[in-house]
């Protein structure tokens, strides 16, 4: 595939929306060159379940406004990028027979459309059908069959869906916008694809997506894709235990989070530090002294319930402490203190941050953090596999919107 221009991904999760314009050049690096980065509070979405259409639309506009300022673009469409609960993935099988001598492209669409047609998914959109490997007549785990001489061709694929209805009112909020939706990438796919490098997908490794609401898990191993899965808990919970915990406001509980709390705390290491917390100081209106060692408690069970699920899901297909590549964890509560040790200790495996990685279609870009994880993906796969035709598609209703939200931002 070979296209210039500019390009927008929007990666929408249940604390932030974040818009991502960046240009591809075709030239001697074949690089992409992120130009602004638009993020806006995101308070009318959870678990991918629109809550307020209208405060949905607002935020989403937020974002877009603040990137297409900054990056001197108008953007008229976008890549979409999300985790939801209603996310189902189910594997499928499905065998044809080849048309000709040697196996054709037309040969290994049709057994996928099988393979998404096979599978009965009532009130569900298909999303992505991703091949996991091909068996040519008796030869089993090819990854590319084109070309090669077979009688049959068999796939096993994994099919990617979710709510139809969930998926029609992000689809129209973004719509109402004035953005033309071109493709969607369950983060599931798209997180792992901006942390995990080749070797780690062909040597066997996980991928823990921590969000606010939602925890996804993608496993890889002989370089193709082998378990996928949505847990619907995410660092939300953490911050209501410890608002729960101790009686107090949900501002003041994600303070407490992201500021004081460390995991698996000790009395020994307190020995070594403050071990108390004023809790005056995050909120006026709050009158107590904390202990950290409390604080930890709190946060430490929560985060050892996602993990736990974690290895029970991991163990569904065998790998519960079998993965050579360890276990890479993403997005901001990723970036817990003490988490890793936490994950080494449940996971029985080695851990370590994931960061969007140095490739050959990523360059010049200062957002090596793991909550870019999934926007990074994006990009990636936005240039793996668009077809560069509908870069240029007219969408009439898309440029009336978007004319209509320009006029709006001009009007006082």
């Amino acid at each position: 595939m070979s296209f210039d221009g500019t390009i927008t991904a929007i990666d929408i999760w249940t604390s932030k929306i974040r818009t991502v314009i960046w240009r591809f050049e075709e030239g001697e690096t074949k690089s992409f060159h992120v130009l602004w980065i638009g993020i806006a509070s995101s308070n009318a979405i959870r678990k991918g379940n629109i809550l307020d259409m209208e405060e949905f639309k607002s935020n989403l506009d937020k974002s877009l406004e603040d990137a297409e300022k900054m990056a001197g673009e108008q953007v008229s469409w976008a890549f979409l990028s999300f985790n939801s609960s209603s996310f189902e993935v189910i594997t499928s099988k499905w065998v044809v027979a080849i048309s000709g001598s040697e196996i054709a492209q037309d040969d290994i669409d049709r057994v996928l459309e099988m393979c998404k047609n096979g599978v009965d998914m009532p009130n569900k959109e298909i999303l992505k059908v991703i091949p996991e490997y091909f068996v040519v007549d008796l030869e089993e785990g090819v990854k590319n069959p084109l070309g090669m001489s077979a009688r049959k061709l068999e796939a096993v694929a994994h099919i990617f869906s979710m709510n139809l209805n969930v998926l029609s009112n992000i689809k129209k909020a973004v719509a109402d916008v004035g953005i033309e939706v071109y493709d969607i990438y369950p983060n599931l796919l798209s997180a792992p694809e901006g942390v995990l490098t080749k070797r780690q997908k062909e040597l066997g490794v996980v991928c823990i997506d921590i969000g606010a609401s939602t925890t996804g898990v993608t496993v890889f191993e002989e370089g193709s894709l082998k378990f996928s899965s949505i847990i619907p808990i995410g660092g939300d919970n953490v911050t209501n235990d410890i608002a729960l915990w101790l009686r107090t406001s949900i501002d003041v509980a994600e303070k407490l989070k992201l500021e004081f709390s460390e995991l698996n705390l000790s009395e020994d290491i307190l020995k070594w530090g403050e071990d108390e917390i004023d809790l005056s100081r995050l909120n006026i209106w709050e009158n107590m002294m904390l202990s950290r060692l409390y604080l930890s408690k709190i946060a430490t069970a929560r985060y050892e319930e996602i993990l736990f699920f974690v290895r029970e899901e991991l163990r569904k297909v065998g790998k519960d402490g079998m993965l050579p590549e360890w276990a890479i964890l993403v997005w901001g509560w990723a970036k817990a203190r003490g988490l890793l040790e936490v994950a080494k200790d449940i996971l029985r495996l080695p851990c370590f941050i994931g960061t969007p990685v140095e490739k050959d279609s990523l360059a010049d870009t200062t957002i090596s953090d793991p909550v870019f994880a999934s926007a990074i993906g994006t990009m990636i796969l936005a240039k793996k596999y668009s077809a560069p035709a509908s870069f240029f598609s007219l969408n009439v209703t898309g440029v009336f919107s978007s004319i209509i939200k320009v006029f709006k931002r001009l009007l006082p």
